[in-house]
């Protein structure tokens, strides 16, 4: 069966829209499980309006995070014995029409995560004001150079997971941070633990409702964070350097 994790914050207005179309785009059906995170019942009114069974939510009384609202998530896809997970954003940044291929590429090439990247050549990005890209562009230089995992996304949450790399996400991440923190390193944990790690092109969609604003806590909070997940990287090689000593 195949998973698909959507964390949601305030977005009752698209988010029946958005899961009739995911459903729709997996052929043999699915389960998609949404975190909800928001300060009302306005999103699971929605979904709950839409009579699907195969739709799983959880409501959460305060803000946890989008990075603890998709391990979440995934460990209730777990349980339901789903074999392929997916995250996703509830905005339509990430186009459900590339699921069969994301979930396809990710079964051929044997990986435990498949990122949808919007830094290889042919991919795209829509709609985004030239301060993100600078701020997302230069997190990620930053992040390649310090953590050293050979990809070129490791911001975005449009991503594919192996059972066994689930498994291994629920046991050992979530521990540095709860937001976004967790995608740099949940990628550092899988591919430090010897997983296989790749990425695909992608349509990157910026949100048409709201703004994002680059700030100086955002810019400090992503700073400490990379830091921090550079310590974990260190303890994982340190980790694989003595068990290749006592073998």
């Amino acid at each position: 069966m195949i998973g698909i994790v959507i964390p949601s914050f305030n977005e009752h207005e698209v988010i029946g829209s958005l899961v009739t179309k995911v459903s729709a785009a997996i052929a043999g059906g699915c389960a998609i499980v949404v975190v909800d995170d928001s300060p009302n019942d306005l999103t699971v009114a929605a979904l709950k309006g839409l009579g699907m069974p195969q739709v799983h939510v959880t409501h959460r009384l305060t803000k946890g995070g989008r990075g603890s609202a998709v391990i979440e998530g995934i460990q209730k896809c777990l349980t339901l014995g789903c074999t392929q997970i997916v995250e996703m954003d509830a905005d339509f940044s990430h186009p459900p029409e590339e699921l069969p291929a994301l979930l396809k590429e990710a079964h051929d090439r044997r990986l435990d995560l498949l990122i949808g990247s919007r830094y290889l050549p042919e991919s795209k990005i829509l709609n985004w004001p030239l301060s993100r890209r600078v701020f997302s562009k230069c997190s990620n230089w930053l992040a390649r150079l310090v953590l050293q995992v050979p990809i070129h996304d490791y911001t975005n949450g449009y991503r594919c997971y192996s059972r066994r790399a689930a498994e291994q996400i629920v046991a050992s991440c979530g521990k540095l941070g709860k937001g976004f923190i967790a995608l740099s390193e949940i990628l550092v944990n899988l591919y430090f633990r010897g997983f296989t790690v790749g990425e695909r092109p992608t349509v990157f969609v910026n949100r048409v409702r709201g703004e994002s604003s680059v700030n100086a806590s955002e810019i400090t909070g992503a700073l400490i964070g990379l830091f921090r997940i550079f310590g974990l990287k260190k303890e994982l090689q340190a980790g694989h350097v003595k068990l290749a000593a006592r073998d």
